[in-house]
């Protein structure tokens, strides 16, 4: 194997802009170049000449519709990587890498950055100390095997049908059913594949959870909570 391919991939994210736009789009949408530019603190021109770099390298996709030019991250496997790569970052023991985040620079920034740790989107899944709690409280019910692999049970399949998340109607593709994907925020692992896209999917669908603005981060509303509590025994404060 080549070393020329990881240090062109390397390259791509080791700018702070790119780096930046590419965290902001594991919330899994898509979005146009002015919402990047203005989230991460750039003139249009700047996030343009970045955002070309990231489509030719292959970790974005665009569309354009009109006059806006819409962008996202490549597919689940490009935010598995840049999400694995920001827990990396975050627990390597090399100063320069596990330097501690810069200080918010506002109220606002503060705020978000805390609801982003309690519940936010990972690409299509759901991360940060939700996410991990619900990954525990599905080893523990047995839903989720990790004996040999991470790997969805018999009795939990039907316990999730039971809820309103059948896995067995899902479209899979070459996706794994469940793998885990580790958290940067909380250092441990959530859950992502089939599992974590329906989770979230059925978490939002049902009001459980609902969009903070533009961003990756998750309001837990009251039914939500309530339906965490009654169901996967979570409690988050």
């Amino acid at each position: 194997m080549s070393a020329q391919p990881l240090a062109r991939l390397a390259g791509l994210l080791a700018d702070p802009t790119r780096a930046a736009i590419c965290l902001a789009l594991l919330d899994g949408r898509a979005w146009t170049a002015g919402e990047l530019a203005h989230h991460v603190g750039v003139v249009a021109s700047t996030a343009s000449e970045q955002l070309s770099r990231l489509v030719a390298g292959g970790l974005l996709v665009e569309e354009r519709q009109g006059r806006h030019r819409y962008l996202r991250l490549a597919g689940p496997g490009t935010a598995a990587l840049v999400e694995e790569l920001a827990a990396f970052a975050s627990a390597s023991s090399a100063p320069e890498l596990s330097a501690p985040a810069p200080r918010p620079r506002n109220l606002r920034e503060s705020v978000r950055r805390s609801a982003e740790a309690r519940a936010r989107t990972c690409y299509d899944h759901l991360a940060g100390a939700l996410g991990v709690a619900l990954a525990d409280a599905l080893l523990a019910r047995g839903v989720v095997t990790d004996d040999s692999g991470l790997a969805v049970t018999a009795p939990g399949r039907t316990w999730l049908a039971g809820i309103g998340i059948d896995l067995d109607g899902t479209r899979r593709g070459s996706r794994p059913l469940v793998r885990s994907c580790l958290d940067w925020t909380e250092r441990r692992p959530h859950l992502a594949g089939v599992l974590g896209a329906a989770l979230r999917a059925h978490a939002l669908g049902t009001g459980w959870l609902e969009p903070i603005g533009i961003g990756r981060a998750l309001r837990i509303t009251r039914p939500g909570a309530d339906a965490f509590q009654d169901l996967f025994g979570i409690t988050l404060t």
